[in-house]
């Protein structure tokens, strides 16, 4: 038995790749095209690992991923590929429908073609698990209830749009097909291995480097934050008892304003690696012009997932940005390499035109 994995080498792939070696002996064949966020930094604790097979290829190139389909004969398939930050997006949208509704069909077409040659009972517990996000739903007002499965799909990026569309896509192809799909909205993940460009990896690496900590807008934006290893083990909860063609949120119950995630995240600072002059490292925040179309507010009802599969979030906010600041102190050579110049180029790039 085998599960193949694809983006595998990114923030929330990489980590379910590593919690599911170190919790199962079942083999990943894992798939990334190795884009700026893909790192094989993340799973270096994993070389040499004969239950991991690592193969660098895009999810739209249906030869290679038939042929890894039909040699490894994996019982199921979590997709986790995608281009993911809306800042990138509204830059350059072409990669994001490339890769997010483009490969994603591709995809469908190279598993539906795997699962069509099966035996009965091989389709029957085959899986293909989708792994979105909760901005396909748009956004919410201060007073509006969190999202749940049954909310309106309103994008308000070419992200989000992408994302929307790989979602209906998955959707069409068990109705029309009967591929056994399962699909996953997900709130902001946070923890190791985070790519620096999202919120709170930059802040904490432009707090400890002296550099502004950058804050959109008047910093009021809502987002509830997931523990990327809480999501991690919601899709092992969806994957093993999830029900077929269903829909599961994935949320943290943490819901914070931008502006506040910043400050807790400077207290935690403050206190493990104080500034040498004694000052806060508050005294960093630059408030900059918004980006264009941010969504105000984002939260999600996972109580679908803890009532039918008993998931819920084992850590809290506060615990869980611990943890992660802490993660970010201790692995500075993992955050060395992953910030090369491209990364570098884009971060200033992106930041340039919006100081205020």
């Amino acid at each position: 038995m085998a599960i193949l994995v694809t983006g595998g080498a990114g923030f929330i792939g990489g980590n379910f790749v590593l919690d599911w070696l170190a919790q199962s002996g079942e083999p990943v064949i894992n798939v990334d095209k190795l884009t700026y966020a893909g790192n094989l930094e993340t799973l270096k604790s994993i070389d040499g690992n004969p239950a991991h097979l690592f193969v660098k290829a895009d999810i739209g190139d249906r030869a290679v991923i038939g042929e890894l389909l039909r040699t490894h004969q994996p019982r199921a398939v979590i997709n986790f590929a995608a281009e993911s930050h809306v800042d990138r997006s509204i830059d350059g949208p072409g990669e994001f429908i490339q890769t997010n509704v483009v490969g994603t069909f591709n995809l469908l077409e190279s598993v539906r073609g795997y699962w069509n040659e099966l035996d009965e009972a091989a389709r029957a517990a085959f899986r293909f698990l989708h792994v979105s996000t909760d901005e396909v739903y748009g956004t919410l007002e201060a007073d509006d209830p969190p999202f749940s499965e049954s909310n309106a799909y309103e994008p308000n990026s070419p992200y989000s749009a992408s994302k929307a569309a790989s979602d209906h896509l998955v959707r069409a192809w068990h109705h029309t097909y009967g591929l056994p799909v399962l699909t996953t909205n997900c709130s902001n993940n946070y923890g190791p291995y985070h790519f620096p460009e999202k919120l709170i990896p930059l802040v904490i690496l432009n707090a400890i480097a002296g550099k502004p900590l950058p804050i959109y807008g008047d910093g009021q934006q809502v987002r509830d934050w997931l523990f990327v290893k809480d999501h991690c083990a919601a899709i092992r909860a969806v994957l093993a008892g999830g029900k077929v063609g269903e829909t599961y949120n994935v949320g943290g119950w943490n819901e914070k304003p931008n502006l506040d995630v910043v400050k807790t995240i400077c207290g935690i600072l403050d206190e493990l690696k104080p500034r040498t002059d004694g000052l806060s490292y508050a005294e960093q925040i630059a408030f900059v012009k918004d980006r264009p179309g941010h969504d105000r507010r984002y939260a999600i009802d996972a109580r679908k997932l803890e009532r039918e599969l008993g998931w819920k979030p084992a850590e809290t906010f506060e615990t869980g940005i611990r943890k992660t600041v802490a993660w970010y102190l201790e692995n500075t050579q993992w955050t060395a390499n992953v910030q090369s110049g491209a990364y570098l180029q884009w971060v200033e790039k992106n930041y340039a035109d919006r100081n205020s």
